[in-house]
């Protein structure tokens, strides 16, 4: 679909979060028709996890995102879907990948919403890709299992804090789940809670650095436990590291289930999301470095040093493959 004002910042470049979004319908809508393409019962695939994503290249308002999507394995209760971003200039023609993406769903009965399916297995043209494909399956079952482990962190208001330190950006917005935010079981929608995402990693990117932003990539996003219709959502943001030219933000999502639920507040998915700042011309600008004073911040930062330096020398090896072929 053609990219409009809304969709993007005042800068012009479509935000991460609607386009996050479009993936994760189109990974929605295959796995739903593949899910159903045998006799059983009926069901509707739900987003489980998406693998880290990098935004390539912006989108900018007035040109075309064409996102297709690819199931490239199936275990016993879950899909993997591939889904590319493409965007199109109507004026000139030109064409440039945007996003590539790995999504997770599992089948959920539409009369039992606690209920997985088994999903039908797809045909591999090599054997070595169902290999591969249960390879990342393992490795991403693993990896959600420590994400929840560590998922007991909250986000507090900090009192007048100072420029640059954690306090002094870190946002939090709060959404009741209507209708339209959900699936047919009436929970909500994968995308839409990823560009809630999105909305206050934004916020607190810009708050860091006051200049325009735009999404750089996505860590894994692992989406733990439902959100219900009627349920209060509060979406937490906090900076965790910078590098000279990027910033990492953590982001919760806890619900609150209001509506006929007698259970406490839970966790309902994390992640982090990595921005760069952009100068009005497009170019990108030198970040703040982020201002640490508690232990925890201090462990923080290093964490996601750790990450920036495993995601640039993973980036320099692929880009030397690439060359030597």
């Amino acid at each position: 679909r053609i990219m409009r004002p809304d969709d993007a910042n005042i800068a012009g470049n479509v935000h991460g979060g609607t386009i996050l979004k479009m993936i994760e319908e189109a990974g929605a809508i295959i796995s739903t028709r593949h899910c159903n393409s045998q006799a059983g019962e009926p069901c509707v695939a739900a987003l489980a996890r998406v693998e880290r994503t990098d935004f390539l290249s912006p989108v900018c308002i007035g040109e075309v995102a064409n996102v297709s999507a690819e199931i490239t394995y199936t275990s016993r209760h879950s899909v993997e879907v591939q889904v590319n971003v493409m965007s199109e200039n109507i004026l000139t023609g030109a064409k440039k990948v945007t996003n590539k993406a790995t999504l997770w769903y599992v089948p959920l009965s539409l009369k039992n919403v606690n209920k997985v399916l088994e999903v039908p297995p797809i045909q591999y043209a090599r054997k070595e890709q169902e290999d591969e494909g249960r390879k990342r399956y393992e490795e991403q079952k693993l990896d959600r299992l420590e994400t929840k482990q560590r998922n007991g962190d909250m986000i507090f208001p900090v009192i007048n804090p100072e420029p640059h330190t954690v306090g002094y950006s870190q946002s939090s917005l709060i959404h009741l789940v209507g209708p339209s935010d959900c699936t047919l079981l009436g929970f909500v929608h994968g995308g839409v809670t990823m560009k809630l995402m999105d909305e206050v990693a934004g916020i607190v990117a810009a708050r860091h650095c006051k200049t325009n932003i735009v999404t750089a990539s996505v860590d894994a996003i692992n989406f733990h436990e439902k959100i219900k219709k009627g349920s209060v959502v509060t979406v937490s943001g906090r900076m965790t590291f910078t590098s000279n030219k990027s910033m990492e933000i953590e982001v919760f999502v806890d619900a609150d289930p209001f509506v006929d639920e007698p259970r406490e507040r839970y966790r309902a998915v994390s992640a982090f999301f990595t921005y760069v700042s952009l100068s009005k011309e497009g170019k990108p600008l030198p970040v703040p470095q982020l201002l640490t004073e508690t232990e925890a911040e201090k462990r923080r930062f290093e964490e996601g040093k750790g990450r920036y330096l495993q995601t640039k020398a993973k980036r320099q090896a692929q880009m030397q493959q690439a060359a030597q072929q």
